[in-house]
């Protein structure tokens, strides 16, 4: 995680026996941090534009689009970071 990149921001809508359901808000240049994926997970932009994938294998950038999602198995391990100058939106769907 760099010191100078603001934090993405959390917000937990969902958490029951099947699934976590997260709110993530990216200000411009947000990151989430460096984590590993626990849980096998989907995603649901809400809003267009790029993210940049920090992995250990190298930077990715994924372009996303408002409501097409994707989903990935448990063990992925990356930091999440805006690569837009506008505020960045999606919904995580982690499956217990």
């Amino acid at each position: 995680m760099s010191a100078n990149r603001p934090k993405a921001i959390p917000t937990v809508q969902v958490e029951n026996d099947r699934v976590v359901v997260t709110e993530w808000r990216f200000p411009p240049g947000a990151e989430t941090g460096w984590h590993r994926h626990g849980m096998d997970y989907v995603v649901v932009p809400q809003t267009t534009g790029k993210l940049l994938l920090e992995t250990a294998d190298g930077d990715l950038t994924a372009d996303l689009t408002a409501g097409v999602s994707y989903s990935r198995n448990e063990g992925v391990e990356h930091n999440v970071v805006n690569a837009n100058d506008y505020e960045f939106v999606f919904v995580e769907v982690e499956i217990k």
